[in-house]
């Protein structure tokens, strides 16, 4: 015969490690608002295209690597004029300070996909995961499904 006793307290047992385990989950998880977020439909043969978003951090957190099914490669990329010449590279990090708006947009600041590995096509979706740093170096993700588009969608909240 089974103990009521035993059982109840494996239930409760139970019951604090999934709390516990959901808790620490919710403290991993980024304080970061994404709006805006879409990625540039391209074509057959094209390799690499861009993704955009205006990234908000409640906290200051650095957005330290980004990863794509869709593609070979994904890295944080900003464009600077040198001189007379717009260059463009790879960084290892993106600072987000506590409360401020951090745009990635064409020209500037944005996720670079290269080595698609087939064309995003315009009204379609690609999963994006965001990986955040903190100030003490805990890391956390964040999963987007980006919208495909050519163009970036209107803003709905009357930025421009």
């Amino acid at each position: 015969m089974r103990d009521p006793m035993k059982n109840l307290h494996q239930l409760i047992c139970a019951s604090v490690l999934t709390l516990s385990a959901a808790s620490s989950l919710a403290q991993t998880a980024p304080a970061v608002r994404v709006d805006g977020a879409w990625a540039r439909a391209s074509v057959q043969g094209q390799t690499g295209t861009g993704a955009f978003m205006a990234l908000t951090a409640r906290d200051a957190l650095k957005l330290v690597a980004v990863s794509s099914p869709a593609a070979g490669v994904a890295e944080v990329h900003e464009m600077k004029v040198e001189g007379d010449v717009m260059r463009m590279r790879a960084i290892p990090a993106l600072d987000l300070p506590a409360g401020k708006t951090v745009e990635l947009k064409p020209g500037g600041y944005h996720v670079m996909l290269m080595d698609l590995k087939a064309p995003l096509m315009k009204d379609s979706v690609v999963p994006l995961t965001l990986v955040f740093r903190d100030a003490k170096g805990a890391e956390s993700r964040m999963q987007l499904q980006l919208p495909v588009t050519v163009r970036a969608p209107a803003p709905m909240d009357g930025r421009k």
